[in-house]
C-alpha cells in the first residue's frame, strides 16, 4: 500500500465519498452511484470505422457513417468515453467552469477504457486554450484530462505542443465553411516542437467533441507538421441520432 493510500480510511471519515453528479453515498471517492453510472450514455458497437459513430444493430462491422464516406476526416480514429446528455454535461461543467479539476481522474479512466492500445511510444496532447482563456480560467480542463490519461497509459504527454494563438468566439450556429475561417491560423504547432514530430503517433485530448472543427484544425496541423497517426479522444461526443439510438428501448 502506498503512503498516500495509508491516508483513505481518515479522508473517508473527514470527507465522506460522495458521488458528484447526485451527492450520494458511495463506497469510494472517485466514483460515480449506481444509478447516475446508468445515466451515462457509453456508445457501443458497431460502429463507423473510421470515426466510430454507432450504428443500428443490424448495420455490418466495417461500414462507414455518411459524412465520413462524404468528407473523409484526416483524423486516425475517434475514442468517445461517453455521449453528450445530461449527466455527462454535469461532468464537463463541473470540470470546466466549477474547478472540479479532481473529476479529471474519473473523467479520464473512462476515457482510458477506450484507448488499450496506447503505450509508452504515444503523445498524448491536449487541445488547447488561448492564454487569456486560461488566465481567466486557472487551468486548460482539456491539459487535466491529457495528464490523467498519460498517467493511466502510459504515454507522453506534451502539454506544450500546440498553440492557440488568437482567441476564438463560439463556433456555435456556425457553418461549416464559417467555422473553418474563424480557426483559419488560431492553432499552430509551437517551432520548437515539429522537429520530434515525424511519424509521431499523437492521442489528442478534449473534453467535449461536438462540431470536430477544432480537433479538425488540430489534427489538420499535427499532419503537416509530420505526425503519422492522430487519434482524438474526448469525454463526451455530441451525437444526437446516436444518443437516441442509445435511449431506444429494445
Amino acid at each position: 500500500m502506498s503512503f498516500a493510500r495509508a491516508f483513505d480510511p481518515l479522508l473517508d471519515l473527514v470527507f465522506p465519498p460522495r458521488c458528484p453528479l447526485c451527492g450520494a453515498g458511495i463506497s469510494t471517492h472517485g466514483g460515480l452511484c449506481a444509478a447516475c453510472w446508468g445515466d451515462l450514455a457509453i456508445p457501443g458497437e458497431p460502429s463507423c470505422r473510421t470515426c466510430s459513430r454507432p450504428f443500428p444493430a443490424d448495420i455490418p462491422d466495417g461500414a462507414l457513417c455518411a459524412p465520413c464516406l462524404g468528407d473523409p476526416p484526416r483524423h486516425d480514429g475517434i475514442a468517445a468515453a461517453t455521449l453528450y446528455n445530461d449527466a455527462s454535461r454535469k461532468l464537463v461543467l463541473a470540470l470546466k467552469h466549477g474547478n472540479r479539476i479532481s473529476h479529471a481522474r474519473l473523467m479520464a479512466r473512462l476515457i482510458g477504457a477506450k484507448l488499450d492500445f496506447v503505450d509508452d511510444t504515444w503523445l498524448i496532447v491536449p487541445v488547447p486554450l488561448h492564454r487569456w482563456r486560461i488566465w481567466r480560467r486557472g487551468y486548460n480542463q482539456a491539459a487535466e484530462l491529457a495528464r490523467e490519461l498519460a498517467r493511466i497509459t502510459g504515454g507522453k504527454l506534451v502539454v506544450d505542443l500546440l498553440e492557440r494563438r488568437k482567441p476564438t468566439p463560439s463556433l456555435g450556429g456556425l457553418g461549416k465553411a464559417a467555422r473553418r475561417r474563424v480557426l483559419s491560423g488560431a492553432i499552430t504547432v509551437r517551432p520548437r516542437m515539429k522537429a520530434g514530430l515525424k511519424h509521431a503517433r499523437i492521442i489528442l485530448v478534449d473534453d467535449v467533441l461536438t462540431s470536430g472543427a477544432t480537433s479538425e484544425a488540430c489534427v489538420s496541423c499535427l499532419k503537416r507538421s509530420g505526425a503519422g497517426k492522430v487519434v482524438i479522444a474526448c469525454f463526451a461526443r455530441v451525437l444526437d441520432e446516436a444518443l437516441e439510438l442509445a435511449n431506444k428501448p429494445e
